[in-house]
Formats: structure tokens, C-alpha cells, sequence
């Protein structure tokens, strides 16, 4: 099995950035590019990159999972009004640089979605297929509001088993299928250990993210940018339970893009985690079905 190596780079505004590279970066096969949601970290890719890296797709790849500003081993930024797409999107396309990734595969959670969508528009030719894991150019107000409703809000817990209890009661109605490791292995990707206290691996002030969204008011939609994917393979993920990406907005999504391929997951909400075989088997066949 393939190690994964930590690697730090310098943004263009000089906090330190950090991505997880996994696989042979002499590959041949198109590498692919993991983005993560809002307030999660390149970790959440880990099962799947090994999978990528290890040939299940094919071939043994280069996978890279990015650590977005004030996530994860990045440096948390000073001035939380940088936690926004446009600022990140110049991280992402300085890091893929740095690391001599011109082309790829591009797999998008939530939030990571969003910055394909938007590359698509600036730097379409960086993009060779896409996955986006339960996201659309729709999104709904009400799954807002619940992740507004926990961002950077959850109480510190004593134990890591308080910690699962904790997250059982946020999102337990949503993900219905999960196991008891299950819940313990989203634990300890969401939370880490410092100074004998658990702490969140994101930076708390990217609640104030969410502050400016008014709930009340239509949400502007995407599909301008979503439309940019067109020429592209497209597999969309949706979580069976999901209150972000609702049946109607993928329904629509398939009907615009007449290529693309859809996967709901059983029992799980927003985002789906990644970790189950069933959901890692769909995605490493879907890549091994783009062309190199």
C-alpha cells in the first residue's frame, strides 16, 4: 500500500498550506485531485486516495487531497474574510502548480464541488472528469442552515466517546446507516487531540462565513458554472437523506448533462462520507473510465 506524504507550500499572501500526496507521481494515469467540504480536511479522502493509489481504478495513480486555508495542517488565516471561494480558488491552482499538476480528475465535496464548478470556468483545461459529492447549482436553504447551525458552534466534548455522541445527535437523523465505528472514524477525522482537550481541525471563525447568507431571500444558483462541465465525464453523488442537494436539482443536473452518471447513497445525508466500499468502488470504476 501505497504511503502518503505531507507536504507544505507557501501561499501567494504567505500562510503555510498543506496537502496530502499519495500514490507514484511518475503515473501515467491521469492523477486525480481531492477537494474537501466547507469545514473538513483532506483526511476525509484517505480511504479512497489509498484506493486510487493502490490501481483500483485501473492503474496506480497519483492522488492529492488539499488542506484549504484554516483546515486540517494549514495555517489558519488572521483575516477569516479569506475563508471565501475566490481567495481559495488562487490556493488550489498556486498548490497544483507547485506540485506540477496540469490536468486531472477532480473529486469535490460540497464545498469542493463548488471550487469545480468555478475552475471549470477559470482553468478548463486543469479539469479531465469530475465527482461531486452531493453538491449542485442548487442549493437548499434549509441544509444551510443546519451546517450554519453547527459550524464552529459544537461544544468541546470530554471523551471520544462524547464526541460520537454528539455528532449522533446533529446529524444521526441524516445518516441512518452508519455504524458505530462508522461514527467513530467521522469523529476522528471532524476532531483532533491538543493539549488533552478535542478540537475542531478547522479554524472556528469560519462560522462567520455563513453569517452573511440571508436565508430568507432566494439563493442565487450556479448553473452558469455548472453548464462549463459539460464537455466533461460526470459522476454526481447524493446522499439518500441529503438536505443540501435534493432529488429534484440532480434530476435537473442529468437532464443538462446528458453524459453524466449519478450515485445515491443509502442512508446517508450531506455530505456522504466516502468510506463505505460501495461508494469507493463506483468512483474508482467511474475513473477508470476516463481516458488518459
Amino acid at each position: 500500500m501505497n504511503d502518503v506524504r505531507s507536504r507544505f507550500y507557501t501561499s501567494p499572501d504567505g500562510l503555510k498550506l498543506h496537502l496530502r500526496d499519495y500514490g507514484p507521481r511518475d503515473s501515467a494515469a491521469l492523477p486525480v485531485v481531492c477537494l474537501p467540504g466547507l469545514a473538513r480536511t483532506a483526511e476525509d479522502f484517505n480511504m479512497l486516495a489509498r484506493a486510487l493509489a493502490d490501481g483500483q481504478a485501473g492503474a496506480p495513480r497519483r492522488v492529492v487531497a488539499i488542506d484549504y486555508r484554516g483546515r486540517g495542517l494549514s495555517d489558519r488565516d488572521p483575516n477569516w474574510t479569506h475563508y471565501d471561494l475566490g481567495v481559495e480558488s488562487a490556493d488550489i491552482q498556486s498548490l497544483l502548480t507547485a506540485v506540477e499538476i496540469h490536468k486531472a480528475i477532480f473529486i469535490g465535496t460540497s464545498r469542493g464541488g463548488l471550487h469545480c464548478m468555478l475552475l471549470a470556468v477559470l482553468r478548463p483545461t486543469l479539469l479531465r472528469a469530475v465527482v461531486m459529492n452531493d453538491i449542485g447549482p442548487v442549493l437548499e436553504a434549509r441544509g444551510l442552515a443546519r451546517i450554519r447551525g453547527y459550524v464552529g458552534k459544537l461544544p468541546r466534548p470530554k471523551s471520544w466517546t462524547d464526541a460520537v455522541s454528539m455528532f449522533k445527535q446533529v446529524s444521526g437523523a441524516h445518516f441512518t446507516a452508519l455504524s458505530d465505528a462508522d461514527w467513530m472514524a467521522y469523529a476522528r477525522l471532524t476532531l483532533q487531540e491538543q493539549n488533552g482537550q478535542l478540537v475542531t481541525r478547522y479554524d472556528p471563525m469560519l462560522t462567520k462565513v455563513l453569517w452573511d447568507i440571508d436565508l430568507e431571500a432566494p439563493l442565487p444558483d450556479l448553473w452558469p458554472q455548472f453548464e462549463a462541465l459539460s464537455p466533461l465525464p460526470l459522476l454526481v453523488i447524493r446522499g439518500e437523506n441529503s438536505d443540501l442537494l435534493s432529488e429534484t436539482t440532480l434530476a435537473d443536473m442529468l437532464r443538462r448533462h446528458t453524459g453524466a452518471q449519478a450515485l445515491v447513497v443509502p442512508g446517508q445525508g450531506h455530505a456522504p462520507l466516502l468510506l463505505d466500499a460501495p461508494s469507493i468502488t463506483r468512483i474508482c470504476n467511474f475513473i477508470a473510465s476516463v481516458p488518459d
